[in-house]
This record gives C-alpha cells, sequence and structure tokens, in this order.
C-alpha cells in the first residue's frame, strides 16, 4: 500500500494489499445487506479479489506518482492479461478486472466504492489512533496541491481529506449517507 509509505504512516505494521481485499470485500456484503441493493453480489465479490492484480507487475500506483489515469488503466490492462495469461477462465477473470476499473456498470460502480470506502475508514483509524498526520507525511503529499488547498482550508483529519477526496465519487449513493456516518463516528 504505496500510499501509506507516503503519508509516513507510523503504525508497527502497515494494512497489507490482502487486508485492503478482504476489507473491501466485507464492506460489499455489509452494504449489500443492509442497503437493500439490485445487484449481483458475487460478481462484486470477484471483482473485489481480482482487482489488485495489476500491482504484481506494475506496483501500487498513487494519484501521487504523476501517472495519468488513462496511463495507469493501459499498464494495469497489460499486467492483469500478463498474470492471467496461461489460464483457461483468463477472459472472464480479465472481464472481471476491467469492469472494475471502468465502472460503468451498478456491479463494477459499486465494487469501486467499495474499494475506496475501505481506504478512507483506513485513513481515519490510523489518524485517529495517531499514526498519520499531515505535519509527517513526506513532500510528496505536502507538496501535492489537493493537500495544499485542505491545509489552507484548515482541514488537517487525514481521514477527512481521504473522505473530500472521494465525496464525488459518492455523491447520490448509498455510499454518500455512510461516508457522513464515517465523519461523524469515532473508530
Amino acid at each position: 500500500r504505496q500510499g501509506w509509505l507516503y503519508w509516513n504512516v507510523s503504525a508497527d505494521r502497515i494494512e497489507s494489499i490482502a487486508e485492503h481485499i478482504f476489507g473491501a470485500q466485507q464492506l460489499a456484503w455489509l452494504i449489500y445487506s443492509e442497503a437493500n441493493l439490485d445487484l449481483d453480489i458475487y460478481k462484486v465479490i470477484s471483482m473485489l479479489s481480482l482487482h489488485e492484480t495489476e500491482e504484481i507487475t506494475i506496483g501500487d500506483i498513487t494519484p501521487f506518482d504523476k501517472v495519468t489515469p488513462e496511463e495507469k488503466l493501459s499498464r494495469g490492462e497489460k499486467a492483469v492479461e500478463k498474470t492471467f495469461d496461461r489460464l483457461s477462465k483468463k477472459n472472464m477473470m480479465i472481464d472481471l478486472v476491467k469492469e472494475f476499473d471502468i465502472h460503468d456498470t451498478k456491479e463494477g460502480k459499486f465494487a469501486f466504492l467499495c474499494d475506496k470506502l475501505e481506504c478512507d475508514l483506513q485513513a481515519k483509524k490510523y489518524y485517529e489512533k495517531g499514526y498519520v498526520n499531515i505535519d509527517n507525511a513526506s513532500s510528496i503529499v505536502k507538496d501535492n496541491e489537493k493537500t495544499k488547498a485542505y491545509e489552507e482550508q484548515g482541514i488537517t483529519d487525514v481521514g477527512e481529506i481521504f473522505l473530500r477526496n472521494d465525496e464525488g465519487k459518492y455523491a447520490g449513493t448509498v455510499f454518500e449517507e455512510i461516508a457522513n456516518f464515517i465523519r461523524e463516528y469515532r473508530v
């Protein structure tokens, strides 16, 4: 989880990719259970189990790495195809990752938002436990225009910064209500 390294998280151990995937899957199950949504939850869980496959080859590219979304998508597609190349069900798995990446279906969007929400929750947890703050973040984070804008607004709560970065994605979905609840909740 490269982003946590840029933020200089001081926890004894940083969340692994496997823990991130598991957390996103658990969120998917919980939200699906309680929000009465019409979607194929098994497809969502499958997408979430595969969506980080590209990182095996290209690593964890974050917004701080100054790679355009188009370039990241292109690199990711090539990495996923290479990883699944010899599998008999490779096309199905590649299609699931693409659906997650493009998130233009209800399942793809739901899985994508579960992934975002898991990260936002982790940021809130690290902040509330005192493991991360803007003052100790790397220069890559501090020199970022969005980070500077939040600081100018007096926003230093890292969990809030993560939620604000994603709030446009959450707008008009059940995730908007959940994000607002998270703002008030203390871990």
